[in-house]
């Protein structure tokens, strides 16, 4: 598999940002740059990013060079000093620094959940910028039910005694949106998602302040999305669209409207699992190879 060097970049605002590197074989085809969820970083993307930098044949994923950016106050990422500037678009503004840091014109985005609304805001202010994009259990209307359920836990900051009570702390908190998912999976989540710290507690791997926006929102409703989501197909770049069949964010309403929206998409619905799917399903997988190849021939 594919090995990463951990890379760094700065914003404008003069934060120091972590993003790992997967260098595949150094051609020119746009970078694949995966965008993680919320509460997210780099380390979601492992398996997925080793795999598709992996050079060609024999069950590799194509040579392609990978970046795992983590946004502003996750991972090795900078804790930001104004919790105002946790929002999609200061994201996008950092992201659009390491494009520019790394003099990369055209990159196909694989955004999860808060990832894949980065992408629709990339679409609008720069649709040149993108190579393709995949949206991951994401789309234009976000269902309230599960924008509450976020809410109610981002920024919490519980601590666990070991890594063993976190996992079964996530699995009593989300076993119904995993229902396949055994002890094992939980334990490699929770190591994808959590670090420990100086006391040997185990964390969130993320800024508690991220929650901030949520709270300044107050519940108001969000901006009408699917103009920025029609703006993925500006200039009809390979779209892939994905949803977890439990998914209580993205609807499946919702799931067929953007497909009758930008009919040219590939999607796909993966079977029981919730919000988000991990990308290791058979039916992820496949459709994400399927998504690239277009890509590749662009």
């Amino acid at each position: 598999m594919a090995q990463f060097t951990d890379q760094y970049w700065q914003t404008e605002d003069g934060l120091r940002l972590h993003y790992r590197d997967y260098r595949g074989d150094g051609d020119q085809r746009p970078p694949v740059v995966c965008l993680p969820g919320l509460t997210r970083n780099a380390r979601d993307f492992a398996a997925l990013a080793a795999h598709l930098a992996s050079p060609q044949g024999a069950g590799g994923g194509g040579g392609w060079r990978v970046l795992c950016p983590e946004m502003r106050g996750r991972g090795l990422s900078a804790y930001a000093a104004d919790s105002a500037t946790y929002t999609p678009f200061h994201y996008v503004q950092d992201l659009l620094a390491l494009l520019d840091s790394q003099k990369i014109d055209r990159i196909a985005i694989v955004g999860t959940s808060l990832g894949g609304l980065m992408a629709m805001i990339l679409a609008a202010m720069a649709p040149d910028r993108l190579a393709g994009v995949l949206l991951n259990d994401v789309g234009p209307v976000l269902e309230p039910g599960g924008v509450a359920k976020i809410a109610s836990y981002v920024g919490a900051d519980p601590r666990y005694a070991n890594w063993e009570a976190a996992a079964a702390a996530q699995k009593a908190q989300f076993d119904g949106t995993f229902p396949g998912r055994g002890d094992a999976s939980w334990m490699a989540s929770v190591r994808r998602t959590m670090v420990e710290c100086a006391d040997g507690t185990i964390r969130f791997d993320y800024d508690p302040e991220i929650a901030a926006p949520f709270k300044a929102a107050g519940g108001a409703p969000l901006p009408d999305l699917w103009p920025m989501f029609e703006a993925l197909g500006a200039h009809h770049q390979p779209l892939c669209f994905l949803r977890g069949a439990l998914s209580d964010l993205l609807s499946a309403e919702t799931f067929a409207e953007m497909q009758v929206r930008l009919p040219h998409a590939l999607a796909a619905t993966v079977a029981d699992v919730g919000h988000p799917p991990s990308l290791d399903e058979p039916e992820a997988a496949e459709a994400i190879t399927t998504w690239l190849a277009q890509v590749k021939e662009r």
